[in-house]
């Protein structure tokens, strides 16, 4: 994903122009003379050199970079750490990925945020793989978020015990499953378990399912699963009603077809386009 070229023009255009040739000076001198201290210094003066609060008003989103920045709402500064870090990585992985490695590891939580949200721009991204692990063990919104929300990176890079932990805990923290990435491709028999499980617990104590939660169950219906199907198409919750109906109308299962098939309507709607999982919530 990562583009230098994309991403120094993101900066050109609207990075302080003064700021930016300060930046290129001290780049150009870590390429010479690679060093620790001058990389710790050249980061820890980002903050001033660049704007950190307000979003860039993106004109064009001619890039997939751009069009990846502007969703997370990126200010110049996350843009320049980004550009920094990659442009280091770029000149010498071997000498600047444990450096990257301890800045990260001291980041505080705004610095932690652009690491974890960008983190599919850094050449050789997947070194970074435990410190995205470890973020999903914060109670920090913000930092979950991060690297789990509207992320290509986790459903690159996690095996499946640490995708399904992400799953169950961006339900748990109540987060937007909807912005998860590839929810669909990183579907498995454990995490189908898991949510059924889950949807158990909640049920006696009396609590409610986002309904977008079960998603990844469609391919692994068996009879506990199939029976939790019945319960969702025959919820008085019309939102359940369909999240039952789509998992069932994707299962390739007969049985779950069976039990689409005794709520014609919904099938019919499903067949026509008019629910999906990305409108779920709209009906």
């Amino acid at each position: 994903m990562h583009n230098q070229e994309d991403i120094q023009n993101l900066l050109i255009k609207y990075g302080n122009t003064e700021s930016i040739a300060w930046l290129r000076g001290k780049i150009e001198k870590l390429a010479s003379n690679k060093s620790s201290k001058d990389l710790f210094m050249t980061y820890s003066l980002l903050n001033v050199k660049f704007d950190g609060v307000e979003p860039i008003l993106f004109e064009k989103l001619n890039s997939e970079s751009a069009h990846y920045f502007s969703k997370n709402k990126a200010n110049i500064l996350q843009v320049a750490r980004i550009y920094l870090l990659s442009e280091v990585l770029v000149q010498d992985s071997e000498f600047y990925t444990p450096k990257v490695a301890n800045i990260i590891q001291v980041a505080d939580t705004g610095e932690l945020e652009t690491f974890l949200k960008y983190l599919m721009f850094l050449p050789n991204s997947e070194a970074y793989k435990q410190t995205a692990v470890e973020a999903l063990r914060t109670n920090i919104a913000t930092i979950f978020d991060a690297i789990t929300l509207n992320n290509p990176y986790p459903a690159k890079y996690f095996n499946d015990q640490q995708w399904n932990q992400m799953f169950l805990k961006a339900a748990f923290m109540e987060r937007d499953l909807s912005l998860i990435k590839s929810i669909d491709e990183r579907a498995n028999a454990d995490l189908a378990r898991i949510i059924s499980d889950y949807a158990h617990e909640r049920w006696a104590a009396g609590r409610t399912i986002d309904p977008l939660f079960w998603r990844p169950v469609s391919k692994f219906l068996n009879e506990v699963l199939l029976n939790d199907m019945k319960v969702l198409v025959n919820s008085e919750d019309k939102v359940e009603n369909n999240a039952g109906a789509l998992c069932c109308y994707y299962s390739n299962n007969d049985r779950a077809m069976a039990i689409l098939n005794s709520k014609p309507e919904l099938k019919h709607k499903i067949a026509d386009g008019e629910i999906t999982w990305n409108t779920i919530k709209q009906q």
